[in-house]
């Protein structure tokens, strides 16, 4: 059902650890069915459904493409990369980016635990 801190629905964090699955999984899930402006609904069967369809097929296939592609047009080993001074300036304000963004959810998390929420 849907989860409520008050009512303590849910699955939190020391429960999540105890379940074994790795976390990565668990962050997987949670960004997958993050609500963009309702409740979600959490189930152990959908958790399974989504890491078995969604991450371990689509990640699988992923690979599995990559690394044909590099047998197949780097005779089996990835080439040096070599950086461009455009590839540079992309990569110098994508890090700008991303810093930017990650203080925004440090205000974002600082706010909500202000609120007790």
């Amino acid at each position: 059902g849907k989860f409520s801190k008050s009512r303590g629905v849910g699955v939190f964090g020391d429960m999540a650890k105890d379940t074994g699955i790795p976390a990565d999984i668990w962050r997987f899930y949670l960004l997958y069915l993050r609500p963009e402006g309702q409740d979600s609904t959490f189930s152990w069967t959908d958790l399974m459904l989504k890491n078995n369809s969604e991450l371990l097929n689509n990640l699988g296939n992923f690979i599995n493409r990559a690394g044909m592609f590099v047998c197949k047009f780097f005779g089996g080993t990835v080439p040096d990369m070599v950086l461009t001074p455009d590839d540079k300036r992309l990569l110098a304000r994508v890090t700008l980016e991303l810093h930017q963004y990650h203080q925004l959810l440090e205000k974002v998390r600082w706010v909500a635990e202000s609120l007790g929420l």
